[in-house]
């Protein structure tokens, strides 16, 4: 869900700008997955231009503020969100660890880096939502470590229905700075892609799996 439209557009505005999102219908990229897709999201490419680096901090922490109250500790996972994730944290003076995409094979095995304790509230902090699976195995870490999560955040969410879906099932409160329908709106308006091109992407979005086939 996102809450401020003119915030979800400047922020996808900022991501084209920077070429953090690349939109390529005519030679798609292949995810880790296998999917065949148009668009390519590489959000840490934020963190080397200031001013939008302090867009995205101040946005989300007043985005959590307003959606969550009071809370502990922020969470970001690994490795997207750690940067901004402690950004935030700092912003809102609250202390900061991040969550490792698997446990250590060495050492104590943690999945949760830093200092957590049972029973502590947690917001978590993600770059990128796409089907939802490595963001909510970081809450399921979380949880396990005892905290008790009040819900995430991101930069950027694909809109899957499976990421929803997947989002309500495990009872976790979801809000993102913007997402992909306004990607690509602002990519049509600011003459990034042609109005053929919206169709293509809608398409891609309903059914990524055989997209390209």
């Amino acid at each position: 869900m996102i809450i401020n439209k003119d915030i979800a557009a400047k922020t996808a505005e900022s991501l084209l700008e920077i070429k953090a999102v690349k939109l390529n219908k005519t030679e798609p990229f292949t995810w880790a997955s296998g999917w065949k897709s148009p668009i390519y999201c590489d959000n840490r490419k934020t963190l080397s231009y200031p001013p939008i680096r302090t867009f995205l901090r101040q946005n989300f922490a007043t985005l959590i503020k307003e959606e969550f109250g009071d809370f502990d500790v922020i969470a970001g996972v690994a490795t997207g969100a750690i940067a901004i994730g402690a950004l935030v944290a700092q912003e809102l003076g609250k202390p900061f660890v991040y969550v490792r995409s698997g446990a250590k094979e060495h050492g104590l095995k943690n999945m949760v880096e830093g200092v957590l304790s049972p029973g502590q509230t947690v917001v978590v902090i993600e770059d990128l939502i796409s089907t939802g699976g490595s963001s909510l195995k970081a809450v399921e870490a979380l949880r396990d470590a005892g905290a008790l999560v009040k819900g995430m955040v991101a930069i950027f969410t694909y809109g899957f229905p499976i990421a929803e879906e997947s989002f309500k099932k495990a009872n976790v409160r979801l809000y993102t700075l913007s997402n992909y329908d306004i990607l690509v709106q602002q990519a049509l308006e600011s003459g990034y892609i042609v109005e053929k091109d919206v169709t293509s992407l809608q398409e891609w979005r309903l059914n990524p799996s055989e997209w390209g086939k």
